[in-house]
């Protein structure tokens, strides 16, 4: 018999929204995911950045029959809405909060029932649901638990990770999550964004650290030796999420507020990245 994969609600997300005869255009001028192909109950993941080519929001796009829905942080859903309202000029397009709750599952395969979609970033990452019903015999496990197993595959959550306007989407790995399309054409901030990837000299990535312990305080300073490698973002105990300098984690020894550290590097950056 099939054992019902762990579920959780997420609380920190919510929908927003969009629909009206311009959505389309609209959004693929400003998103760094293609939605001019985008198809009802399709889930893709992307961003919407400054103009300098810098994180502003995460977030999932799911397709619906008349228009889509936008899973984003429950504290950046306001500044998604103005910010999106600012933009709309004299498109024809709707743009209000949705009521939707957003739910994710993992470890098993695809939840019965309508609303879950599979995780467009990694097949491990399991499934999102939205307005779903929890997956029969599931017990839910807790938002705690969801984050401990995105930490465990080394996924960053932007939302917490990259505070809005610091940090470059390919920092966050966007590019290798399927969070950017760049055969798309124009976006907000696409300019630098490809400039970054045309050239092919990342110099920072978000990758886990490992570590006995609680996990530092947001900021602390990641060390190579003497050198700074880097700055500890959000995490749990024994692993936190790092932005670190690529050229300076391997060959030193890494501490973090004098405690000795190590990187966790995940399978979905592959071996080239390093």
């Amino acid at each position: 018999m099939d054992v019902a994969p762990p579920f959780a609600r997420l609380h920190s997300r919510v929908l927003v929204r969009v629909a009206g005869p311009d959505w389309r255009d609209f959004l693929q001028g400003l998103l760094t995911q293609d939605v001019e192909t985008l198809s009802p109950g399709e889930l893709r993941f992307g961003a919407l950045l400054t103009p300098q080519g810098k994180l502003l929001f995460d977030l999932f796009l799911l397709g619906t029959d008349d228009g889509a829905l936008i899973d984003v942080a429950v504290d950046r859903c306001d500044t998604l809405i103005q910010r999106l309202t600012i933009y709309r000029l004299r498109a024809k397009v709707e743009i209000a909060a949705d009521p939707g709750a957003v739910s994710t599952a993992w470890g098993g395969s695809r939840p019965a029932g309508p609303g879950w979609v599979a995780d467009p970033r990694l097949p491990a990452l399991g499934w999102r649901g939205y307005g779903a019903v929890a997956p029969e015999g599931a017990v839910e496990a807790g938002e705690a638990a969801y984050d401990d197993h995105r930490l465990a595959l080394g996924v960053p959550d932007p939302a917490r990770d990259a505070p809005p306007e610091t940090t470059y989407p390919i920092e966050a790995n966007f590019d290798l999550l399927g969070g950017i399309d760049f055969k798309k054409g124009c976006f907000v901030g696409q300019e630098t964004t490809s400039r970054m990837k045309r050239r092919g000299a990342i110099k920072t990535r978000m990758l886990p650290l490992r570590l006995d312990g609680a996990a530092p305080a947001f900021g602390a300073e990641v060390l190579a030796g003497t050198l700074r490698a880097g700055e500890v973002r959000t995490g749990a105990d024994g692993v936190v999420m790092a932005l670190l300098r690529l050229d300076r984690i391997s060959g030193a020894g890494l501490t973090v507020d004098g405690r000795s550290v190590t990187v966790d590097w995940p399978a979905y950056l592959g071996d080239e990245q390093r």
